[in-house]
């Protein structure tokens, strides 16, 4: 096993989970790493499991040129990445065979922000189950429970692809226990993938583990720069690099991220995510609607509070009319995602601050603004294509009509009145009966 006890001054940790349809997009990113390859500064660590049962999780110490196969030091034998036990087992081995002074995991994926859907609905309310992670129930059926259903299996049936292409029967059916239909899924061998709670629990351990927070987890999937998530990490992780937007199958560009690196193997947390956010707008061309942004977490507790005050400000301003009306202009025109429910957080500050007429709502929004951009919140920020041109960074859910259940499980759903607001909101909207 290829390994040094000399500490360098970065472990790269790319936690590469291609067993579903990303399987070609994590060979071509190998081969991007392997441009630049691990150096006496800067050590490139790869976990990939590939698509099928058969094929054995392997991990890699990047060299640069060459058969990626010379990279191998370990083979784990097939395993379901969407163990959480799988993925701090090589963050655990990365800290210890390859010791640096800063770190970067990357989670490489598919990616669907704080994780919601409303097939949460369809099983709670119509099919009467429980939603279970892991055999405990988190969510409890709506009415006398029938049976049982994992947020696995709901978040199988809530992909992107499968949501679209079904009708509501065809999802009951899907749901009911006992069904194995395949959809698109973070493991799709194992149908399982990490949420959340769990990521939470692996990074507490990874910053126990090193005595202080890991310095950057990047997020190569979709949908991951939203602030309930960074919230989330807020205790285990320095700097998040993540997008807004969905992102396109190439993901990050590897090899300019990397090349950056070790030619300047002594750049800081915020540097390196800076530099990060740069090269993956860089690397897409005009055609492409894109964003990506660097988040400091060190500000995630303030960020909180200055939205718990912006929550409290509007709950209290639903019954003013005017107030009311310039609420609902700024949802319905705020920049939005490809989930619609996720907003950009600044964007609808600065679009409610233009037109309440209301001095502490203008000054909540202010606030807001003001911890994202002026005291840094986010980093650095970048986008391409008109469809984004009004994101700032960090998106936050807004949901018109209805508020999912796991909603209330999130730390930044317990610290703050968002969720109140939101429940306000959809109540004042709501046609009456």
């Amino acid at each position: 096993m290829a390994s040094t006890s000399t500490e360098k001054q970065w472990t790269i940790m790319v936690y590469l989970a291609g067993d579903n349809n990303l399987d070609d997009a994590g060979v071509t990113d190998i081969q991007e790493m392997k441009k630049v390859g691990s150096t006496d500064h800067v050590n490139i660590l790869v976990q990939f499991d590939r698509a099928g049962a058969n094929i054995a999780t392997k991990r890699y110490y990047i060299r640069k040129g060459g058969n990626v196969g010379k990279d191998e030091v370990e083979n784990l034998g097939e395993t379901n990445m969407g163990d959480p036990k799988v993925l701090e087992s090589f963050i655990q081995w990365g800290l210890k065979t390859y010791p640096a002074q800063r770190y970067m995991l990357v989670l490489w994926n598919h990616g669907a922000g704080w994780d919601d859907t409303d097939i949460y609905r369809v099983a709670r309310q119509s099919l009467h189950l429980n939603l279970q992670r892991r055999g405990t129930t988190v969510v409890p059926a709506q009415g006398k429970a029938r049976g049982a259903v994992s947020l696995r299996r709901v978040r199988i049936v809530g992909s992107k692809r499968f949501r679209r292409a079904l009708f509501r029967p065809s999802i009951e059916k899907a749901l009911r226990p006992g069904k194995q239909n395949r959809a698109i899924a973070f493991d799709d061998t194992s149908k399982d993938f990490l949420d959340n709670i769990e990521t939470k629990k692996i990074l507490a351990s990874t910053a126990k583990a090193l005595g202080r927070k890991i310095d950057i987890l990047g997020m190569d999937a979709c949908l991951m720069s939203m602030l309930e998530v960074g919230y989330q990490l807020r205790d285990s992780v320095g700097v998040t690099v993540g997008s807004e937007e969905i992102e396109p199958g190439d993901g990050w560009p590897y090899d300019a991220v990397l090349s950056t690196l070790v030619k300047k193997p002594t750049m800081n947390a915020q540097d390196l995510a800076s530099t990060i956010v740069k090269k993956y707008i860089t690397s897409y061309g005009a055609g492409y609607d894109v964003t990506q942004a660097a988040c400091d977490l060190n500000k995630a507790t303030s960020m909180a509070e200055a939205v718990n005050s912006l929550a409290k400000t509007l709950t209290t301003q639903l019954n003013n009319s005017t107030e009311k009306a310039a609420i609902l202009q700024a949802r319905h025109q705020v920049q939005s995602y490809e989930t619609i429910e996720y907003i950009d957080l600044y964007d609808f500050c600065d679009l409610l601050a233009g037109q309440s007429q209301n001095a502490e709502v203008r000054s909540a929004c202010q606030k807001v603004k003001e911890t994202i951009a002026t005291n840094e919140f986010v980093l650095e920020s970048a986008h391409k294509g008109e469809k984004m041109a009004n994101s700032h960074g960090v998106s936050i859910y807004f949901p018109e009509r209805s508020i999912s259940p796991l909603y209330a499980t999130l730390d930044f759903t317990k610290k703050t009145k968002w969720d109140e607001f939101l429940r306000a909101y959809q109540s004042s909207t709501r046609r009456p009966r």
